[in-house]
This record gives structure tokens, sequence and C-alpha cells, in this order.
């Protein structure tokens, strides 16, 4: 059984801030709770990003909307307690399962993910039918294009002991629209970054690029709830065609394009929330 410990801390306009860990199996899971009693959002973050990434949704959104967020182990102040540093997708998914059901989250939840973290939305959503009510989720396809190929083959080929090279090779490849903060950001992450995390982060790539399509992996057409694939025009590393091939492959599916965007979306813009407006609405 999972064991769970939280505390409560209050924003500035007196909203509370409840944070948390969970303690499942061979993982350690922190979480935090932006109460409202508006309806639930769960945020997945993609690739070695954090909590700190919806931090534009997390403003724009709150206090109309009941938002959870949470690091996966390998991310922020997630961790691999034991066992292999990589975390298999089917691993991801119970985990995603525990935080809805320690969060106290309803079956109405909203997903909003990122990257990877769209992949563990849907693998989770195809394996739990009507657990949640819609899927937002942003740049991603089915499979790895060249490009992201190629920028995963030259991060592997990198000096671990050389963080900035790594941080380079990443904003260059699909980082170009991010602002200078956010660039300066990710620099700062790789060099933080643990030799635990730097290990699962390569193994990760490899197994991007050595995976089957998603398709193979997931039932597609399990996924029932209404989904939303956000699209950024300019994203060097997904394709346009594949996500809706993607999108094709799922019952109630719309595409969203960004026009002037990139793979990050609303780090780079924070008026590109704008196209949840409809998705999202303020109740």
């Amino acid at each position: 059984m999972p064991k769970e410990s939280n505390f409560t801390k209050y924003s500035r306009t007196g909203s509370a801030i409840v944070k948390g860990t969970i303690e499942l199996g061979r993982f350690s899971v922190p979480y935090r709770i932006y109460e409202s009693e508006g309806p639930h959002i769960i945020c997945l973050n993609g690739v070695q990003q954090s909590m700190a990434m919806w931090h534009t949704l997390v403003e724009r959104y709150t206090p109309h909307y009941r938002v959870v967020l949470f690091d996966f182990p390998n991310q922020g102040r997630g961790k691999v307690v034991s066992g292999p540093a990589l975390v298999r997708l089917d691993e991801q998914v119970d985990i995603l399962r525990e935080v809805i059901k320690a969060t106290g989250t309803s079956n109405s939840v909203s997903l909003c993910a990122a990257s990877w973290g769209g992949i563990i939305a849907m693998a989770f959503a195809a394996r739990y039918p009507g657990q949640v009510k819609q899927l937002c989720l942003a740049s991603l396809g089915t499979k790895a294009n060249a490009a992201m190929v190629e920028t995963i083959k030259k991060g592997c080929a990198v000096d671990p002991k050389n963080r900035q090279k790594m941080a380079d090779i990443l904003i260059d490849s699909f980082g170009q629209n991010l602002p200078k903060n956010i660039k300066n950001k990710i620099v700062r992450q790789f060099h933080a970054m643990s030799q635990e995390n730097l290990k699962s982060f390569y193994e990760h790539g490899l197994a991007v690029v050595s995976a089957k399509k998603i398709g193979d992996l997931i039932k597609l057409s399990n996924i029932r709830e209404k989904t939303f694939l956000i699209y950024g025009e300019k994203d060097t590393i997904i394709d346009l065609d594949d996500v809706r091939s993607l999108a094709s492959h799922i019952p109630d599916c719309e595409v969203r394009v960004i026009k002037g965007a990139g793979h990050f979306l609303h780090m780079e813009q924070v008026d590109i929330l704008d196209i949840y407006a409809d998705i999202l609405p303020m109740p």
C-alpha cells in the first residue's frame, strides 16, 4: 500500500496549497494541490520537466479550477528509491492512478499533459475508461521523427560531464522559441541534474529511438474521452502529419494547430493558453 504525507500552506491570495509525497513501492512522488471548489485538472510533465513547467497554467486557472501537479520519479524532486533508474510506461500509469487516488481527484478530471506526459495520459485513459473527463495533450505524435532521433543520438554521444553541451543540443534542436529566462533554467537544470536522473534521461532517449509506434503500445480505440491534440506549427521534433495520424485512431479527437509556436507551447508564449478557453472554460 502507498504511504502518503502532506502539509498545507497558503498562497498570497489566501487559497490553500497542499503539498505532499506519496511513497509508492520503489518510488517517491511529490505532489501539490491548488485547492478550489471548481472542476479538477491534473497536469503531467514531459521528460525531465517538473511541476514548475505549469506555472502559467496555474496562474490562469486557479482559483477557478482545482489543479494537481506532481513529479514522476526522475523529475524535479521525484525519486527512484530502489531498482532500475528507468521507469516503465506501465509503472508511470500506476503512479498516475495512485496520484489520482491520493489527491482525492474526481472522475470528471481533465488531464493536461505535455510531450511524453501525453503518452502516459493516453495509456491511463485506455486502461481505465471512464476515469477522466477529457484529455488535453500537447506536443506528441506516434513516434520519434528524424529530427528527434538525431537529437537523441547527439545527446547520447556527449561526455556525461559536459552538461552545458547537453543543454545546448536540446535548446538548439527544439527549444529555439523559448524566452531567454527559460533557456537559462534548462541550462541550470542540466548542471544540477543528479547522475541517476541523467542516466534515466539517457535511457529514456534510447528507449524512444527504439520504441514501437504508440498504437502498438496503447489500444487507442479504447480512449473514449474527448481528446484534444495541441500542436505548435514550428515544432521540429513532432510532425503534423503524425499528429493527425494519431488523432485518426482515437474515436473522439480534435487537432489544434498553434501558429508561431514550437514544442514548448505555453512556456514560449503565455497567450497560447487562450486556445484552451473552450476546452477548459472558466466555470
